[in-house]
């Protein structure tokens, strides 16, 4: 799922699906079952075409939250049971395999390509929305190697943009449009990339 296909569908569809995983999730800060509202997509591009990366930006409660996913056709080998968010039929591709995207090697690669080639996100092709963006900042003149850095993926979005933290060698920052038929936009931070000493 590399590439867009426009037209088809997912069975079950994602409103049926994730809410009742974001209900489970440690960083929701809601009660119950929430109603997500879109408000945007992100689409990062695997190299190989194999993996499928979006993001979808939604609101519950009046809380924008952050959700990556890549699709596979095959399970992700040695994955977590809790990092399998669904399995659904693509009416082109067949049955993927939906997990969490910080789960999955080929987010992480890809989110810190982003982040050193000072990058922005492909577009989504979704309909009915501002056009999202991610773009990725590279704070030093390069990156350390993948084992000497982590990722703290954002979840709870707020139009804020942080700085002045020494340790942090990159970040991915979003815009949106808070509402399909307006053209303000607001802008955040989605992940940061921090130094580490080792794996």
């Amino acid at each position: 799922m590399g590439k867009v296909h426009p037209g088809a569908t997912l069975t079950p569809h994602f409103r049926d699906f994730l809410p009742g995983w974001v209900a489970r999730q440690p960083w929701y800060l809601g009660s119950g079952t929430p109603v997500l509202r879109p408000v945007g997509y992100l689409r990062l591009e695997d190299p190989a075409g194999d993996v499928g990366i979006e993001t979808h930006l939604v609101e519950a409660d009046g809380r924008l939250y952050q959700i990556p996913m890549t699709y596979r056709g095959t399970p992700l080998p040695d994955a977590k049971p809790d990092v399998l968010i669904a399995t659904a039929e693509h009416s082109v591709l067949g049955t993927r395999w939906i997990y969490d995207g910080p789960a999955d090697p080929v987010w992480v690669g890809e989110l810190l390509r982003l982040v050193a080639e000072n990058g922005v996100s492909e577009p989504s092709g979704k309909r009915g929305f501002g056009p999202t963006t991610a773009r990725g900042l590279r704070l030093v003149p390069r990156l350390p190697a993948r084992d000497r850095v982590r990722i703290e993926l954002v979840r709870l979005v707020v139009p804020t943009v942080p700085t002045g933290d020494p340790g942090v060698v990159g970040q991915v920052v979003g815009t949106w449009h808070p509402e399909p038929d307006n053209e303000a936009t607001e802008t955040g931070c989605l992940a940061l990339v921090r130094a580490t000493d080792g794996p």
